[in-house]
Order: C-alpha cells, then sequence, then structure tokens
C-alpha cells in the first residue's frame, strides 16, 4: 500500500524538480536593452503624430499592438516572462507618457443630452393624458344592450 501509493507520487516529485533544474533565470540586461528598441521605435511613432493635447488611442492601437508583441516576444526570450513587473513598469511609463488624456471623462454635446432626455419627459408629461383618455372612453360610448 506504502509502496503503490510512493510510486504514484515519484512522478509528480520528478516532474518539479526537473521544472527547476530546467528554467532559465531572467536575463534583465538582455530585455531591458532589446525592449529600449522597441520603445524608440514607439516613441518615434507617437511623436509623429503629435497627440498631446487629446487621447490618440483609436489612432494608434496598432503601433501600441507592435510595441506589445515586441515586449512580450522580449519576455520570453529573456525568460523575464514570469517577472511580471518588468514589463507592467514598460508600460505604465508608455501610459503616463502618452495616454494620460484617455481616462478623463468629458461631457457629450448639449444637442446629445437633449435628444437622450427629451423622449422621457414627452412621455411622462403625456402619460397622464392617455390615462385620462383610455380610463373615460368606456363611459362615452353608448351601450348597445339596450336597443
Amino acid at each position: 500500500m506504502v509502496l503503490t501509493a510512493y510510486f504514484m507520487v515519484l512522478p509528480f516529485i520528478w516532474t518539479v524538480v526537473a521544472a527547476k533544474l530546467l528554467i532559465l533565470p531572467c536575463n534583465e540586461h538582455m530585455f531591458d536593452s532589446n525592449v529600449a528598441n522597441c520603445l524608440s521605435e514607439f516613441n518615434r511613432s507617437m511623436e509623429a503624430r503629435d497627440n498631446r493635447d487629446s487621447c490618440p488611442w483609436p489612432d494608434v492601437k496598432g503601433i501600441y499592438n507592435q510595441l506589445k508583441t515586441c515586449v512580450d516576444d522580449w519576455a520570453k526570450e529573456s525568460w523575464c516572462t514570469g517577472h511580471g513587473f518588468l514589463v507592467d513598469n514598460i508600460f505604465l511609463e508608455v501610459h503616463q507618457t502618452y495616454f494620460h488624456q484617455c481616462g478623463q471623462i468629458q461631457d457629450p454635446p448639449l444637442f446629445t443630452l437633449i435628444m437622450l432626455i427629451a423622449p422621457v419627459i414627452i412621455a411622462t408629461l403625456l402619460m397622464p393624458i392617455l390615462c385620462v383618455h383610455l380610463t373615460t372612453y368606456d363611459k362615452e360610448m353608448p351601450s348597445t344592450t339596450g336597443l
């Protein structure tokens, strides 16, 4: 019984030991130097667009995805995939630099607000008239049973 349990657990122990031996440590120098190239290309593309006073997001989605792919590829290549703080710090800086205007909520134009609110107000004002019409309709109709 004990021997059977030992043989059942043994493959799991070997898997854990083998995984620890095969995983290479993160090469931060390789990651940083290659991601710097990705960032410089992204920065050049962003500066060419010159969207300092508004949110550039819809226009630069493709460039941003290229940066994400580049950073993710170098994280895998340098064995830094599990070290999320490295990738997170890069994108945090990118967002603080280029996308800081995107989080600000702006009110819609006045015409849009009026078009959204007007039907509700009109329906509220017309509801009592409709209710009076529906409740008094039967009283005005002549009875057909008295013929």
